[in-house]
């Protein structure tokens, strides 16, 4: 991996754990844990934020930056005004929004892509008010193929793709490009709210949890991390690294494909101290085409990127315990807990670097408990719900599990999330969401003739703690 330049920043991130005096962290967006030295842990100030300024502090940065634990920080600096990025922007019709787009760009050079509008002249006259060049496809060929015409144009070192329905101004390309800073990042992008968030009850909904807004936290992207991919509405990154560019033969989940591919050899960032806006569609109809159509990705996805699109991943001991819970027999609870004690013992033997490896390994594992039935209880009621429904018409434990899992899901995500909505609408939006997703997931799967989406995955890898220098890190993962 690249090393970081001198006087980057970083911070430890809001949800990484620290014990043993600050010596252990764990947590953070990827769930690892890592024993720091004498020499790593005097790099750390007591805002708990760290400047590279010799090569051990550029590799105790790097480590944390990687097992997503801290994140790039810039102290409230306001970022350089951008000279090398170019805007590249599909569409298809919709003057009315490119026009809203182009005009908040303060004069950052774009080049609009026609993906074959019944109207080309409005476009261009748009284009042409703006300065932005206009290149066209005669026929409609997708949004990949119209980026990736974009892609091909543009001569400038960092290219961002922002759509049509999209409103953002150049501080934030600013703010997204000094990610670059990092000569290991390839991609970043921002959090995108909505455009109006009226009074309509779908518009409340969807303010608070839109497919597109991946929440407040900031994170390092990757398959199964906190925040897995993020959406084609704004990508900003290096054309360079950007290679081919989208997937053409993907009419959806072409921007999850990207993210992906990049992440096996790159950084991937996801920062949501930069706020877009974008037009969410409202109107219930074109609300659930669009949940459905997400989840027929994800059997597409499956075919070229295998267990990285699994609906849950669970480790051994919390497989064994959610099917026990599952089960509702009078042995679960005892197998459930045998199956975590089982862990915490096997885990605490591991951490040999901490002061109190049990208290370490009950806090690792409380986290990971709670990630077990929330993607257990994801599975009830959003990737598998036909077979839930199935089912309860002939097994009372499968109703209860699945209006517990329906209940408990709907309320702890409505105090998580705190929206502008009472909690019966909000939880039935929420299961209908569910239903449109799973839908479309399964009509995916059948097209595809693949069951390999519908899948959990079993982690079983286990990395054992490093010991090789004296001023490194040493980790340990559960």
């Amino acid at each position: 991996m690249a090393d970081l330049p001198r006087g980057f920043r970083v911070r430890l991130a809001a949800d990484t754990h620290r014990c043993d005096d600050g010596r252990t962290l764990f947590g953070g967006s990827s769930g690892r844990l890592v024993h720091l030295r004498p020499a790593a842990l005097e790099r750390l100030d007591e805002r708990d934020a760290l400047v590279v300024d010799d090569p051990t502090s550029a590799r105790v940065a790097r480590m944390l930056l990687d097992r997503g634990l801290a994140h790039p920080w810039w102290n409230g600096s306001p970022p350089a005004p951008t000279t090398d990025v170019t805007v590249v922007v599909p569409v298809l019709d919709r003057p009315g929004p490119l026009d809203r787009l182009l005009s908040g760009l303060g004069g950052v050079p774009a080049v609009v892509v026609d993906d074959g509008s019944r109207d080309p002249a409005a476009l261009v006259e748009v284009c042409r008010r703006h300065d932005a060049r206009y290149v066209r496809h005669p026929e409609r060929r997708g949004p990949a193929a119209a980026r990736n015409t974009g892609l091909r144009t543009v001569t400038s070192d960092v290219v961002a793709f922002v759509d049509s329905d999209v409103v953002l101004d150049a501080a934030a390309l600013a703010a997204l490009r000094r990610h670059l800073e990092d000569p290991a990042v390839a991609l970043v992008a921002p959090r995108v709210l909505g455009l109006d968030e009226g009074r309509g009850v779908l518009a409340r909904f969807e303010a608070a949890r839109s497919s597109l807004d991946l929440g407040p936290s900031p994170a390092r992207v990757h398959p199964h991390g906190r925040v897995s991919y993020v959406p084609s509405a704004v990508l900003l990154g290096r054309r360079d690294a950007l290679g081919r560019g989208f997937d053409e033969a993907l009419e959806v989940a072409e921007d999850v494909d990207l993210v992906w591919r990049l992440a096996r050899e790159h950084v991937v960032r996801y920062d949501p101290s930069v706020v877009v806006r974008h037009e969410h569609r409202t109107t219930t109809t074109a609300w659930l085409r669009r949940k459905a159509f997400y989840g027929s990705g994800a059997a597409l996805l499956a075919a070229r990127h295998g267990d990285a699109v699994a609906p849950a991943v669970l480790a051994p001991w919390a497989a064994v315990a959610a099917g026990a819970v599952l089960a509702q027999r009078r042995w679960s609870l005892p197998v459930a807990l045998a199956a975590t004690a089982f862990a915490e013992r096997s885990l605490a033997r591991r951490l040999r670097g901490s002061d109190r490896p049990h208290r370490a390994a009950v806090a690792v594992l409380a986290v990971g408990l709670h990630a077990t039935l929330t993607q257990t209880a994801g599975l009830l009621v959003r990737h598998h719900w036909p077979v839930t429904a199935a089912l309860a018409p002939f097994s009372r434990r499968a109703r209860r599990a699945a209006l517990v899992a329906a209940v408990v899901d709907g309320v702890l995500d409505h105090h998580r999330v705190r929206p502008d909505l009472d909690l019966p609408r909000y939880v039935a939006l929420r299961r209908a969401e569910d239903l449109a997703y799973g839908a479309g997931l399964w009509w995916g799967c059948l097209r595809a003739r693949s069951a390999r989406a519908l899948l959990p995955s079993l982690r079983t890898r286990s990395t054992p703690v490093s010991t090789d220098s004296t001023d490194t890190p040493r980790e340990a993962t559960p």
